[in-house]
């Protein structure tokens, strides 16, 4: 059964992760404080790293810039989402960009 986390990024309680991203004290706080739902959201922002940036992934200055980035997206000063915000595709929701069917 998957636990129940208070999300950093969405500021309520909803499912999190089945089980740490990635090993270390960062894979952790993750597993502890992202809802699955915001890790799907990291991860579409990732790729518009990856792709704005050429980013090159066997690069090690490329990996340690995406785990600040990733730290920066879920921890940083301005991570949660502003207040009213939904997720795109609940009842009502405004968050997101455009519907993607």
């Amino acid at each position: 059964m998957t636990q129940m986390v208070n999300c950093v990024k969405l500021g309520r309680e909803l499912p999190g992760l089945e089980k740490a991203p990635f090993p270390g004290e960062l894979g952790d706080r993750i597993f502890n404080n992202v809802s699955a739902q915001a890790w799907e959201m990291w991860k579409e922002h990732q790729v518009l790293l990856i792709n704005h940036y050429g980013l090159v992934l066997a690069d090690p200055n490329a990996r340690q810039f995406l785990m600040q980035q990733l730290e920066e997206f879920f921890f940083g000063e301005d991570a949660a989402m502003p207040e009213g915000w939904t997720p795109e595709g609940t009842p009502g929701g405004k968050g997101g960009g455009p519907s993607r069917k």
